[in-house]
């Protein structure tokens, strides 16, 4: 009987450990700054391509005449 008692406390303890480390790592997953970087890096990975680089370039150059245009009208 002790013995049964011992071993029900170990996986008392061991199911602890286990969910401690399981929150643990939800916490990270969901840390707010943690997410925000991995955006901001996918972001600029994307803004990165030549063919988005280029594609903003254009239409910037675009809005730009577009502009002078009524201004200068």
């Amino acid at each position: 009987m002790a013995g049964d008692t011992e071993r029900i406390e170990q996986e008392i303890a061991q199911a602890r450990e286990d969910l401690a480390k399981t929150l643990d790592s939800l916490a990270e997953r969901a840390n707010p700054q943690r997410l925000a970087g991995d955006v901001k890096k996918k972001v600029m990975a994307t803004l990165s391509t030549p063919a988005v680089k280029y594609t903003l370039a254009g239409v910037g150059t675009v809005v730009v005449v577009v502009i002078v245009r009524k201004i200068v009208k």
